[in-house]
């Protein structure tokens, strides 16, 4: 179980990093909305994603310290 949510964690964080590097590099080229999203909604969707992850991760270290 620890190494599920241990990969979950890594997942959902190199997921959000990616989304919110999408979101940020299609800013910075000047576009507000990509895939009929705004680019402001998918940097806060990278930012939530990231925090599943380091929720998860914090799963994990309050499970091994039982």
């Amino acid at each position: 179980m620890d190494a599920l949510l241990l990969r979950a964690g890594q997942a959902a964080g190199v997921l959000g990093m990616l989304l919110m590097a999408v979101a940020v590099v299609a800013r910075l080229a000047g576009h507000y909305t990509l895939g009929g999203y705004a680019t402001v909604t998918m940097l806060t969707a990278g930012a939530a994603v990231v925090t599943v992850g380091c929720f998860l991760l914090l799963w994990v270290i309050a499970q091994r310290g039982r």
